[in-house]
Parts: structure tokens; sequence; C-alpha cells
């Protein structure tokens, strides 16, 4: 088997209803953070990392991801006749990467969604990336995740530590600390209460994994909802070889929340260039506004 992770797989088959009535007809992907979907900042991850295929696990009303990631003609001869040349190289700038689509009939969990792909994966280790966990482009999460599979050749789960308060919205492990933020799993209990949940290591969108999984999710029984799970398949893997954990200690937004959404679009508008220092004024006119209201009442 390969040390060379060349694929990653991005389930995005999902129904979005966290973000209802914006995805009934359009993909949570496909949300803008600041000029870009969601998606794009987890394929422009994987490529910073030397991962050059893609399969994006798709259903219903999600053709938009498609045409995204596809060339446009009309808008491409619209931007060189008004010489916006940056622009032109901006959204040509990833369409000609290497993506098959896998359409998953029936949303059957994230477990049955990275089964869709096994033809495309075959016998080679490959990543999964979350697109709605996103992660700042400076952060180093999936190259780390990527050279510990290269020492370790195990499958490789991102961790990160969250309050109990919110435990029960995650899978979490039960591990052992064999070195500095790398944890062997021994078990993994899907969003636990937090009576019972085993530790505050909870796993977060990025999975490097090996192809035995496959075996792992077509022998999993069906949970919740007729859902195959991939944290069920992943602690039948961990009964036979080893899995680890990687504790990721930098910045990561739920944008599959409302909440974090926003807090990802406020981060990623004040760090960009164009935007930066009228969007900073403005926060701080609003946090002012706000300040003053508070003292008012």
């Amino acid at each position: 088997m390969s040390e060379n992770i060349k694929k990653a797989i991005f389930p995005a088959a999902g129904l979005g209803t966290r973000f209802l009535p914006a995805t009934k007809a359009s993909p949570k992907e496909m949300l803008p953070i600041v000029d870009k979907p969601m998606i794009q900042y987890g394929i422009e991850e994987a490529i910073a990392c030397g991962i050059n295929e893609f399969v994006i696990i798709t259903g219903k009303h999600k053709r938009s991801i498609e045409d995204h990631f596809d060339c446009a003609f009309e808008l491409e001869d619209s931007l060189k006749k008004s010489g916006k040349q940056k622009l032109l190289e901006e959204i040509n700038r990833l369409s000609n990467i290497n993506i098959a689509y896998i359409r998953q009939g029936y949303a059957l969990g994230l477990g049955h969604a990275i089964l869709c792909a096994k033809p495309f994966v075959k016998d080679e280790p490959f990543a999964v990336i979350l697109s709605d966990d996103i992660i700042p482009p400076e952060d180093t999460l999936l190259k780390d995740m990527m050279s510990l599979y290269r020492e370790l050749k195990s499958p490789i789960l991102a961790l990160q530590k969250v309050p109990m308060t919110e435990i029960h919205r995650y899978g979490v492990i039960d591990g052992v600390k064999e070195s500095d933020g790398v944890y062997r799993v021994n078990n993994l209990i899907e969003k636990p209460n937090h009576e019972n949940a085993p530790s505050d290591l909870a796993i977060i969108g990025r999975y490097i994994l090996t192809p035995d999984i496959f075996d792992a999710l077509e022998k999993v029984k069906p949970g919740k909802g007729g859902e195959i799970q991939l944290t069920d398949a992943i602690c039948t893997l961990a009964q036979s070889r080893p899995v680890y954990g990687f504790l990721f200690r930098g910045k990561r937004y739920d944008a599959g929340d409302k909440l974090g959404y926003l807090k990802a679009t406020v981060d990623f508008a004040i760090k960009n260039a164009e935007l930066s220092g009228e969007f900073k004024s403005y926060i701080l006119k609003i946090a002012k506004e706000i300040g003053g209201n508070t003292l008012s009442q």
C-alpha cells in the first residue's frame, strides 16, 4: 500500500437542514465565506498538501458544485473583454483539477458516503475532508496528519478538545496518549452525553483512512435513521489494527452551524487584504454601538 496520499473524498450529499431555507435548493457546501464557497477552501487545503485527485459525493440539488469547478466560457469571455485579468485567473485556478463526482442516492450517513467512493479509492490510503469544518489556510492540520500517517502507516483522525457542554455534537474517542498530541484509539462513541463521554477529545472533519475501512463499513450495522456511521466502522477497525488520533491545537470553524459560519465569515473578512481596513472599522463601530446600548440599559 502506498505511503503517499494522492486522493481526497469530500462528502457533500447532506441536506443542510441547519441552513434552511437557504439550502432548500442550493448546497450548503456552496455557501460563501467572503468570496469562496466552503468546499473550495477544503479543495485548496488538499492541493497545498500535494493531493491531486478528488471525489465529491453529491446528491440532489448539488449540481452547482460541479458547475463551480467547471469552465465558464461566457463568464471568462466577459472578463477578458473587460480586462479583469485577476478575476479571470482566480476563477480558472481550479477549473482543471481532477475531480470525479459520485451520486449518493440516499443520505444514509457519512459512512455510507465514504463507502460510495470505494471504486475510486481502490487500494490506496486517502483523506476525507468535511468542507463545513473550515481550517484557515495558514494552519497545517492535514499536512501534519499526512506526515504522521507516513510514520505510523495507520488511520489518523483529527481531534480537538471541546467543552463537555458541546461533546454531544461529536464522535468522541477513548484513547491512550502515546506522545505529544498523538493518541492510540481504543474506542469511539458517537455523540455521547457528557455523563458517559470517555474524554473531551472530539473527532473533527479531517481523516486519513486506509482501504480496509471499506470492509468495516460493509459489515457495520445501520444505526439511527438507517445511517451507516463512520465512527462505528473505525471503532471496528481499531479492534484489529492501530488507529491514531492527532490533536489539533489551531483554529477551526464549525461552519455547518450558523454561529460558526458567521465567526468564519467575520475572521476571514478581517484577514482579506481588500476588505480588512474598512471591515475592521465597521466592526469597531458596531462594537461601540453595542457597548453604548448595553451601558444605557
